[in-house]
C-alpha cells in the first residue's frame, strides 16, 4: 500500500480500536470475562476490511420482508420461483407478486432456505450477528443481544467499518429494547435500530402506527384511495424514502464511497392494512381454505403455539378470547378474510419493493449493487390451525431467499440445497469486499469474539447452484418453564410483549428441529428438551419428540410418525444427528 494508505489504515485502526474497546471491556467485565486481546485482533480485521484501495467493493441492497412465507407468483417472466402449488394444494390462490417474480428471474432462488427461529427478534438478530440463539441468547422480542450474549458485530456495522455508508430505512432489528433502546451498550438507541454501532442514518416511516382511527384494532384493514392519499400507508413512505436515497447517492459529486442500504417493510405482517386496489386483486369468493385445520395426529402438546398474537386483535379476541388451542378453528369466513388481507398485504409489499429495485435499475449502480432479498421467517394461515410463526412447523422455518449478483445470476437460477439465515454475512462480505468472515469457535469464546459467522458462505452454489452445501437445516423455539411443563397452554413472551424469556431466568423447554434427506427422503425431525440456564441442553430430559415424512406426506404432513415402529431405526439416525447439531459449532457452546 502506499504510504498515505498506511498512515490512515493505521489512524482507522486505532481510533476504532480506542473507540470501541473502552465499550466492549466494559460489556465484557459485565459478562463475567475481559478478553482484550482477542478484542483488538477481532477491531483490527473488521477494520482493515475493505481499505485496499485495490479492492473492488461492490454496493449492497439489502431487502428485508416481516412474515413472508415461501408463497409467491408464478406469472413473471421465466420465474423459477414455486408458486404456490407447493403450500396450499388443489384450489389454493396464487400470489399477485410481479415484482418479485422478476426480480427472482434473475438472481439465484433458494428453495430450501430456513430461519434459526421463527419470531422476529431472535430470526433477525441470527441473521444480522451470524450466530445461533443458543449463543446470542435472543429468544424473545424484547432483549437486546448486546445485553445478553456478546457484543457482536453485525452486518451493516461490518460493511460501516469497512468504509461503506450505512442507511437503515425500516424493519431491519426489531425495534425497541430489542435493538437497544434504553440499553447502556447502545448510546442514541431511541428507537433500538442498533443505530451507535451499525448505521450512519435510519429511517422510519411517521405513519407506523396505522390506521389513523385507533378503534379500528382489527386483524386487517381494507384503505381506500382518499385515506392512502391523506394517510399514506408506512410501507409506502419507506419506499418512498428508499427512492430518494438511490437518486440522492446518485447525484454525489463523490461516487468513491459503496453504499450499505437496508430497506425493511413492514407488511405482510399483521394486521393486514393495505390498499383496496390490493384486496380487489383476491376476490373473498377465490379464497381457499387449508385442507386440514387440525393438529397432526400424534403432535405432542408441548409443540402448539396458541396463537396469542392473532388473538390481540379486537375482531379475533371476540371470537377466541386469548387463545386459539389445538382442533379450535376460526369460523371459516375469518379463516377466508385473514387469508384475503395477508395476500393483499403481500401484494401491496411487493409495488412498494418492485419501486426500491426500479429506483435501483434507473441508477448508475445497476451494475455494481449485489442485492439480497429475504424474509425474517415464514408464516401459517391456519393449516392445522396454527396462524402467524412461533413454531417449529415448516411453513414457519422456511423463509424466502433470493440473490441478485450482476453478471452471474442475470438469467436467473435456483438451488434445493439446504440454507440458513446464518448464511448471509459471510455471503455478502465475500461478494462484496472480497472478505472471509472467519468461524467462530466452538467453545463459549464465540459469545467474546466481536466478528465471526456460525454459517457458511453461499458463494460457492453461484458456481454450481446443484452442489451439495449443507447436511440439514436447524431451527429452534422456546417454550415454557420447566416447573410450568404440565399446564395446557404454554408461556410465551411474545404475549406479554415486555417480557424477556424464561430461558434467561431458569431452565426452560425448548426445541431443536432439522430439515434433512436420507435415504432419498426428506424428514423433519425435533425434540423438545430441558434447556438449562447454564446453557447446556439435557437431552435426556424429553417433552416430545416429532418425526414428518415430507417426502411422503408433503409440506404440512397430518400424522407425527416418530412412535412409529416402522421409523425406529430413522428416529435414532436422526436422533444423533440433531444432538450433535449442526457442522462445526453444533447448536453453540
Amino acid at each position: 500500500l502506499p504510504s498515505s494508505s498506511l498512515f490512515l489504515l493505521f489512524v482507522a485502526v486505532i481510533t476504532r480500536i480506542t473507540v470501541i474497546l473502552s465499550l466492549s471491556l466494559v460489556y465484557n467485565l459485565e459478562m463475567g470475562v475481559a478478553l482484550a486481546l482477542a478484542v483488538v485482533l477481532t477491531i483490527t480485521t473488521s477494520s482493515v476490511v475493505g481499505t485496499d484501495e485495490n479492492r473492488v467493493r461492490k454496493n449492497v441492497l439489502f431487502i428485508a420482508i416481516d412474515d413472508f412465507r415461501y408463497q409467491f407468483g408464478v406469472d413473471g417472466p421465466g420465474v423459477v420461483g414455486p408458486g404456490c402449488g407447493l403450500q396450499e394444494g388443489t384450489g389454493c390462490t396464487s400470489m399477485v407478486t410481479p415484482n418479485i417474480d422478476k426480480f427472482a428471474a434473475k438472481s439465484l432462488l433458494f428453495h430450501k432456505n430456513y430461519v434459526q427461529q421463527a419470531v422476529c427478534s431472535p430470526t433477525r438478530t441470527s441473521l444480522l450477528t451470524s450466530r445461533r440463539p443458543d449463543v446470542s441468547r435472543v429468544w424473545d422480542v424484547v432483549s437486546y443481544f448486546r445485553d445478553v450474549g456478546g457484543n457482536f458485530t453485525t452486518i451493516p456495522q461490518l460493511f460501516r467499518e469497512s468504509g461503506y455508508l450505512s442507511y437503515g430505512i425500516g424493519k431491519i432489528f426489531h425495534p425497541g429494547t430489542a435493538s437497544g433502546a434504553n440499553s447502556t451498550h447502545c448510546k442514541n438507541c431511541t428507537n433500538g435500530d442498533d443505530m451507535e454501532w451499525s448505521w450512519d442514518t435510519y429511517y422510519h416511516a411517521p405513519n407506523l402506527d396505522y390506521p389513523p382511527n385507533p378503534d379500528f384494532t382489527n386483524s386487517w384493514f381494507i384503505v381506500n384511495k382518499t385515506t392512502e392519499k391523506d394517510y399514506p400507508l408506512p410501507d409506502t413512505q419507506l419506499a418512498d424514502y428508499a427512492v430518494q436515497t438511490i437518486e440522492s447517492l446518485s447525484k454525489r459529486a463523490d461516487q468513491s464511497q459503496p453504499f450499505f442500504l437496508a430497506y425493511g417493510g413492514h407488511r405482510p405482517h399483521l394486521p393486514f392494512n393495505a390498499p383496496e386496489d390490493k384486496y380487489d386483486l383476491y376476490p373473498l369468493d377465490n379464497i381457499s381454505l387449508p385442507s386440514s385445520q387440525v393438529p397432526p395426529l400424534n403432535m405432542p402438546h408441548v409443540a402448539w403455539y396458541f396463537n396469542y398474537e392473532l388473538a390481540t386483535y379486537k375482531d379475533i379476541r371476540s371470537i377466541v378470547n386469548d387463545t386459539i388451542g389445538p382442533n379450535k378453528t376460526l369460523p371459516e369466513m375469518v379463516v377466508k378474510q385473514l387469508r384475503r388481507g395477508y395476500y393483499a398485504s403481500v401484494s401491496h409489499m411487493d409495488e412498494q419493493v418492485g419501486r426500491v429495485l426500479d429506483a435501483l435499475e434507473a441508477s448508475p449502480y445497476v451494475n455494481d449493487t449485489i442485492v439480497i432479498f429475504w424474509g425474517d421467517h415464514g408464516w401459517q394461515l391456519g393449516e392445522h390451525g396454527e396462524w402467524c410463526k412461533q413454531t417449529n412447523f415448516e411453513l414457519a422455518t422456511h423463509a424466502p431467499l433470493m440473490l441478485h449478483v450482476p453478471g452471474v445470476t442475470d438469467h436467473g437460477m435456483e438451488t434445493f440445497a439446504y440454507t440458513e439465515h446464518i448464511d448471509i454475512m459471510p455471503t455478502l462480505t465475500e461478494l462484496a469486499i472480497q472478505y472471509q468472515v472467519p468461524q467462530c469457535p466452538s467453545s463459549h469464546a464465540n459469545n467474546n469474539t466481536l466478528l465471526c459467522t456460525m454459517g457458511k458462505s453461499l458463494v460457492p452454489l453461484l458456481s454450481n447452484s446443484s452442489a451439495e452445501f449443507l447436511p440439514a437445516a436447524f431451527s429452534q423455539y422456546p417454550r415454557m418453564k420447566i416447573s410450568d411443563s404440565s399446564l395446557s397452554t404454554t408461556y410465551e413472551p411474545e404475549l406479554g410483549k415486555s417480557f424477556p424469556s424464561v430461558c434467561l431466568r431458569s431452565n426452560c423447554v425448548m426445541g431443536y428441529t432439522m430439515i434433512t434427506t436420507l435415504d432419498g427422503n426428506e424428514y423433519r425431525y425435533t425434540e423438545w428438551i430441558e434447556h438449562e440456564l447454564n446453557g447446556m441442553r439435557n437431552f435426556t430430559n424429553s417433552f416430545g419428540t416429532e418425526l414428518y415424512d415430507m417426502t411422503r406426506d408433503g409440506t404440512w404432513p397430518d400424522v407425527n410418525v416418530a412412535n412409529d415402529e416402522t421409523y425406529a431405526d430413522i428416529v435414532k439416525t436422526l436422533s444423533i444427528m440433531l444432538r450433535n447439531g449442526p457442522e462445526n459449532q453444533g447448536w453453540g457452546p
